[in-house]
């Protein structure tokens, strides 16, 4: 695991913004949004509309639960 934290632009509702991430963690976040069929910006659509902290904790807390699902598999 590495430390690199990157600045990934995307768009929620036609609004640009950022999100800094882990490279894991936005890996896992694409993975995911491929699992379901989706674009990455409609996940973080999803995401953006039930979250109550910032998008970068709510894409790491989304992707912690998505990892342990699959360990409850």
């Amino acid at each position: 695991m590495t430390d690199d934290i990157v600045k990934h632009s995307v768009s929620i509702s036609g609004h640009r913004t950022s999100v800094s991430l882990e490279r894991e963690f936005w890996d896992l976040f694409c993975q995911a949004a491929e699992s379901r069929n989706i674009s990455i910006n409609a996940l973080i659509a999803e995401l953006d509309e039930n979250r109550t902290g910032n998008l970068s904790s709510a894409i790491r807390l989304f992707v912690l639960h998505e990892v342990q699902q699959q360990a409850d598999g």
